[in-house]
């Protein structure tokens, strides 16, 4: 981070073209270390409720060395309103995501606060969430629809290889320049049968559009096809640490297998070049 007097986010003014398969910028993705630190040991200065979410999130305002940002910490853990959450889950996913070089998920840490464990994230900074889009009929520009479209496929993808089953409107974020940016999997890393022999979205999801239609994945990107087939027990392991247990570990195997398959039958049915992109 640098210097500065007044609130940081993590930067996200437009910076010209970003790589498709990272959605964060280089120079923010090399900052983690640094925000991760600063996130587990700057002070708390300032509290209050997020008022949305059945989770209660709070807004807590950092403070270190001068510098101020945003986070949103939260503890769920349990059944809440019908689901079971897991705040642990948020860090896996962060972690997870950097493992698969996805690079769509804010830095998050575990941290204490007001006496109980949690999951605290960095707030960034955006324009939209995709329920916004709807509502205000906000048309996305052309030179960015491609991205946006290859975006949602890949979290898509995202959501299954993960048994995201709350991914909704309100947490797929846009920024100014059109970058997607993932936010909110406590009701994620299912581990029952229901979510080991299914995937989430895809030929045969759980998940279908209000018509019925099926929700697919059409392309992604072929270094995250790579890493996912890379996977390995040992591998989650070393990157999720104690976030996961093995029973969640071993599902996040299971849908590996599952993704992997869908990929390749797209890619018998359509040809690599339609289905994985560079």
């Amino acid at each position: 981070m640098t210097r500065s007097t007044g609130l940081i986010v993590l930067g996200l003014l437009a910076w010209g073209i970003v790589p498709l398969r990272a959605q964060f910028r280089p120079e923010e993705l090399a900052r983690r270390p640094e925000m991760e630190a600063f996130l587990l040991a700057a002070e708390i200065v300032h509290s209050e409720p997020a008022g949305e979410g059945v989770t209660k999130p709070w807004r807590l305002t950092l403070r270190k060395d001068g510098l101020e940002a945003l986070a949103f910490w939260k503890d769920p853990s349990g059944m809440m309103a019908g689901a079971w959450e897991g705040w642990q889950y948020e860090i896996a996913a962060y972690r997870l995501d950097k493992l698969l070089e996805l690079d769509m998920v804010p830095v998050t840490v575990e941290r204490a606060f007001r006496g109980k464990r949690g999951a605290l994230s960095l707030f960034v900074e955006h324009k939209y969430n995709f329920i916004k889009l709807v509502e205000q009929k906000v048309r996305i520009p052309d030179e960015a629809q491609g991205r946006v479209e290859r975006m949602k496929w890949l979290t898509r993808a995202w959501d299954s290889l993960i048994a995201n089953e709350d991914r909704t409107q309100q947490n797929i974020l846009f920024t100014e320049d059109w970058r997607t940016i993932l936010i909110d999997h406590s009701r994620s890393f299912r581990s029952s049968r229901e979510f080991t022999d299914r995937l989430m979205f895809g030929a045969g999801g759980i998940r279908r559009g209000d018509d019925g239609r099926l929700l697919l994945f059409v392309q992604v990107p072929r270094r995250f096809y790579e890493r996912v087939k890379a996977l390995t027990r040992d591998s989650i392991r070393a990157a999720v640490g104690d976030t996961l247990t093995d029973g969640e570990i071993g599902a996040v195997l299971a849908r590996r297998g599952l993704l992997v398959k869908e990929i390749d039958d797209q890619v018998r049915s359509k040809g690599e070049a339609n289905v994985l992109y560079d």
